[in-house]
């Protein structure tokens, strides 16, 4: 395994005057990526505060020190298409290898790479992953129409097949139940499995052309998704059954993609249909959207936020080759 190490000293840092009505913004900085055209993504801060992500065009996991501005590369094979990642409490980085058909497991110290294959030929692109509680990963698999668990001590894979053809299954969250909710952006449908019987249950969203394709859980366990292609957001609440939704501050070209919240129960979504890209806020509380900050670079799509509680920040990736941190309180 290839390690590559450069320093790269390049940052953007800018505090954006207000976009429309908006009274706040937040504090947004970007690094620029060594490795051009690569499309850096899935950020996941590690417990000594380095930023993992991964180059889903050039096939490799890579890290940034922020205090330094130094990058470090690992090489995979050619075609693995890595699209996602989370990082253990030993270090280990756990990601999915779209073009590769596995989920792999990175010993950073040596460069090792374990490679998990998946237990049936349909599933055939692992996609995003999460940790549950007991540090096992529930991840989808978009156009194998599969959501699956993987047991990290056995290394384990089980799929679970889903009822609607051609859904594609994308991004997956656990709640604080530890219950596996994801989007079926193929779809106009919430999916929850049951983990008790491991079952699912599709959940249809109020509107046929919406198409889902991020969600996030707040504390009281509601379900916010992003609609990319009619400009909502929206909420919809397990124990009633019942669905709310609000406009993106940028309508209905606004295309939301990659959402965090944050202990404040506060959901922060990027706008990708406008340009440049634009960081959003909104306040469960109130029912208001309370800031909008565009990305300095620009950004084109951002796919995916992470939030890092110990310092209030959300860490993103970008099409204009950057990794970002947007400082949220």
């Amino acid at each position: 395994m290839k390690i590559k190490t450069l320093l790269i000293h390049i940052g953007v840092c800018l505090l954006w005057q207000p976009l429309n009505s908006y009274a706040d913004t937040v504090d947004i900085r970007e690094w620029l990526v060594p490795w051009t055209k690569s499309q850096p993504g899935s950020p996941y801060v590690d417990s000594g505060g380095r930023v993992w992500f991964v180059g889903e065009l050039d096939n490799y996991i890579g890290n940034l020190s922020p205090e330094t501005g130094e990058f470090n590369r690992y090489d995979l094979e050619k075609r693995s298409g890595p699209r996602s990642l989370v990082v253990d409490q030993n270090r280990n980085i756990w990601f999915t290898a779209a073009q590769g058909r596995y989920i792999g497991k990175l010993n950073p110290g040596t460069g090792r790479v374990t490679r998990i294959e998946m237990p049936d030929r349909k599933a055939k692109d692992p996609h995003t992953l999460v940790f549950d509680s007991a540090g096992d990963i529930w991840f989808t698999v978009q156009k194998g129409n599969f959501v699956g668990t993987l047991l990290t001590q056995s290394n384990e894979v089980v799929l679970l097949p889903l009822a609607t053809k051609k859904s594609r299954p994308d991004g997956i969250v656990v709640n604080s139940r530890d219950e596996p909710w994801a989007v079926l952006t193929g779809s106009n449908k919430l999916l929850r499995v049951d983990r008790a019987t491991m079952s699912l249950e599709e959940i249809s969203l109020p509107n046929e052309a919406s198409r889902p394709r991020r969600l996030v859980t707040t504390s009281d366990n509601a379900v916010w998704y992003a609609d990319f292609a009619l400009g909502v957001l929206g909420r919809y609440d397990p124990g009633t059954a019942a669905f709310t939704e609000w406009s993106m501050p940028g309508g209905v070209d606004s295309k939301p993609l990659a959402m965090a919240v944050d202990r404040n129960d506060r959901i922060w979504i990027v706008e990708t249909g406008v340009s440049p890209s634009r960081f959003v806020g909104f306040d469960t509380a109130s029912g208001a959207f309370l800031t909008e900050t565009a990305i300095p670079s620009g950004a084109g799509l951002v796919r995916h936020l992470f939030y890092y509680e110990p310092a209030g920040e959300i860490w993103f990736g970008t099409d204009s080759n950057y990794i970002g941190r947007a400082k949220v309180h």
